[in-house]
C-alpha cells in the first residue's frame, strides 16, 4: 500500500475510502426496511395517543344549564 519510506499515497487513501463507502452502503441498505417499520409504528402510536386524548377530552363533563318556565 505505501512505498518503502512509509509515505501514504493518494491512491491508498482513495482505495480505503471506497472500501469503507461500500461497507456503509451495504449497512444502510440492510437497515432501511427496519427504519421504515419503526417510523410506521411511531406514526401509528402517535395517532392512537392523539385519538385517546381527544376522546377523553370529549367525555369530560361540562356544566349543564337548565331553563325552567314558571
Amino acid at each position: 500500500m505505501s512505498d518503502q519510506t512509509g509515505n501514504i499515497k493518494r491512491s491508498d487513501i482513495e482505495s480505503k475510502l471506497r472500501e469503507i463507502q461500500g461497507e456503509v452502503d451495504t449497512a444502510a441498505s440492510s437497515a432501511k426496511p427496519i427504519g421504515m417499520a419503526v417510523v410506521a409504528a411511531g406514526a401509528v402510536a402517535l395517532l392512537v395517543v392523539a385519538y385517546l386524548l381527544g376522546s377523553r377530552k370529549g367525555k369530560k363533563k361540562s356544566t349543564v344549564v337548565e331553563i325552567r318556565r314558571v
